[in-house]
């Protein structure tokens, strides 16, 4: 597949346009001076609603996810779609029950609310933990699954795709930190939103020589078991998607891990204004969050009847950019690259930001103003450039490891996910407990991650048989046990917990509510027809 000279020129445009936008953005407002870390980091706590939202997508679609899901769907069919929808559901309890928590009592880092709330030991194993994960997993599989999607359509050399892509998705955030990132979001997710429907158009007219809805009739009557939400034992996907767990088991455990707890996400929502402009953010996503299906799903899944004889299921998503005439292929395909360079930065500014005021920062004894509101300039200035540094360094570590740490696995998007679930369920309990409990312990909270960590190992190597997703509910349960023992039987230590909750108001607008009700009366519809 060649690009014309018209497509090169949507996708010149496209980047110089992007770029510029973030620096615009980026620059320095008269009479306020340099950068402080609230600024750089956090946005200068200050982003709107639609920046949230937008970004929220942004930093969760990338090329891993829009070929590997559309795979699935050429493979499994409509359930993949639970990893969307019941994303839209989880963002909502997000909302209502953790932001307030967490912008109540100025959380800016996740590593920092393990602090407050536990003590110092943990929060430096944990983002020590978080760095190795986003940098030598999440960051190095974002580039080099990204860099082959980009290679299949254009037909480049990976390894130069791979560099541009690194490289590109630095430069355009490094000046302006998140809010770089997150007020050009609103464009990439336009822009992917509008190609991923394109081409679900274009496919479903294909299947109906041109008749959109006679297309979807086609493609529902054609191959009606694709269009099943929960699979049932014996089918060859169970163990991927066992049946009502994606709904009342393990898929929870993961949803609240990624979209309550993990830095990569939530630190859009802890950059809003106030506590209602992140609730207005997290309905808009989760809107989005039930448009992806169709954007995403449903190309792979019209695939099965257009191109039938497919290698790899992974082949869905490029085989039908190729119904594209000429200029929307140019099009669709800088759609591909900003979830590519969207996803790329805010994995940077992520572990800038833990590394700076988690480790860094801790490490020379210095508080920051994002921490305690004030601040020597001098110091915060020279946070913001170490900031940057360990952005640079973070993309040349994930370009020189990715071939030897992810192209060396034949399926990288399965095993990360298996990976990261070994850790999942202990965060999960972590995190759940320091927020709701007081009476948990720092000690209870480590024993639920290393229990975590061991009992994943052991049922994974003796319970094979167990579905990854059934096996994340069960270690969440034991760890949760675990923990709550282990808090127990170990004495509470006084000061370690200035995690403020009793003034916390879950109460939330009518806005978010009826937004929310409309979330809900969605989903129950589509499962309802899907079932």
């Amino acid at each position: 597949m060649s690009l014309a000279p018209i497509d090169i020129a949507v996708i010149v445009v496209y980047a110089i346009a992007i770029f510029g936008l973030a620096q615009w953005v980026s620059r320095d407002k008269a009479g306020v001076g340099a950068k402080n870390t609230t600024d750089y980091f956090l946005a200068s706590k200050n982003l709107p609603w639609w920046a949230i939202g937008a970004s929220l997508i942004a930093a969760n679609i990338s090329a891993e996810q829009i070929v590997g899901m559309a795979g699935s769907g050429y493979a499994i069919g409509l359930a993949i779609a639970s990893y969307e929808w019941m994303a839209a559901l989880t963002l909502l309890i997000v909302g209502k029950f953790f932001l307030p928590i967490f912008l109540r009592n100025e959380i800016y880092t996740m590593p920092q609310f393990l602090e407050r709330r536990y003590g110092k030991n943990i929060r430096t194993l944990m983002a020590i933990f978080w760095l190795a994960l986003y940098v030598f997993v999440n960051l190095t599989s974002i580039i080099w699954l990204g860099s082959i999607a980009v290679t299949k359509v254009a037909g480049i050399d990976q390894m130069l795709a791979l560099v541009i892509l690194g490289a590109f998705a630095l430069l355009y955030q490094i000046r302006g930190g998140l809010k770089a990132v997150a007020l050009t979001d609103i464009v990439q997710v336009t822009l992917l939103v509008m190609g991923g429907l394109i081409i679900a158009w274009l496919t479903l007219g294909k299947l109906g020589g041109g008749d959109v809805l006679g297309g979807w009739h086609k493609l529902t009557t054609g191959i009606p078991e694709h269009f099943h939400m929960i699979l049932k034992k014996g089918d060859p996907h169970y163990a991927d998607l066992p049946g009502l767990s994606v709904l009342i088991g393990g898929m929870w455990i993961a949803n609240l891990s990624y979209w309550g707890f993990n830095q990569y996400i939530i630190q859009r929502a802890l950059a809003a204004k106030n506590i209602d402009e992140a609730q207005r953010g997290i309905i808009f996503a989760s809107f989005l969050k039930l448009l992806m299906p169709i954007i995403i799903v449903l190309p792979g899944i019209a695939a099965v009847m257009l191109a039938p004889a497919l290698a790899k299921p992974d082949e869905a998503y490029p085989t039908m950019m190729r119904l594209l005439p000429t200029g929307l292929l140019g099009l669709v395909f800088a759609a591909l690259i900003a979830a590519i360079i969207a996803s790329t930065a805010s994995k940077i500014n992520s572990i800038a930001t833990i590394f700076t005021l988690d480790v860094y920062a801790k490490f020379k004894r210095q508080q920051s103003a994002a921490e305690n509101g004030a601040g020597d300039g001098t110091h915060e200035r020279h946070l913001v450039m170490v900031g940057r540094i360990a952005a640079v360094v973070a993309i040349i570590i994930a370009i020189l490891t990715a071939k030897p740490l992810v192209g060396a696995s034949e399926q990288a998007f399965q095993f990360i996910q298996e990976f990261t679930g070994f850790f999942t369920p202990g965060i999960t309990v972590i995190f759940l407990l320091g927020l709701f409990w007081k009476r948990a312990s720092e000690a209870g909270a480590i024993a639920a991650a290393v229990a975590s960590v061991l009992l994943s190992w052991l049922f994974k190597a003796e319970w094979a048989s167990l579905p990854f997703m059934n096996r994340m509910g069960v270690v969440f349960l034991i760890a949760l046990a675990l923990a709550v023992i282990v808090s127990l039987v170990t004495p509470a230590k006084q000061g370690t917990d200035t995690i403020e909750t009793g003034d916390v108001l879950y109460a939330t607008g009518t806005g978010f509510n009826v937004g929310a009700l409309a979330v809900c009366l969605i989903l129950v519809a589509l499962y309802a027809t899907w079932w």
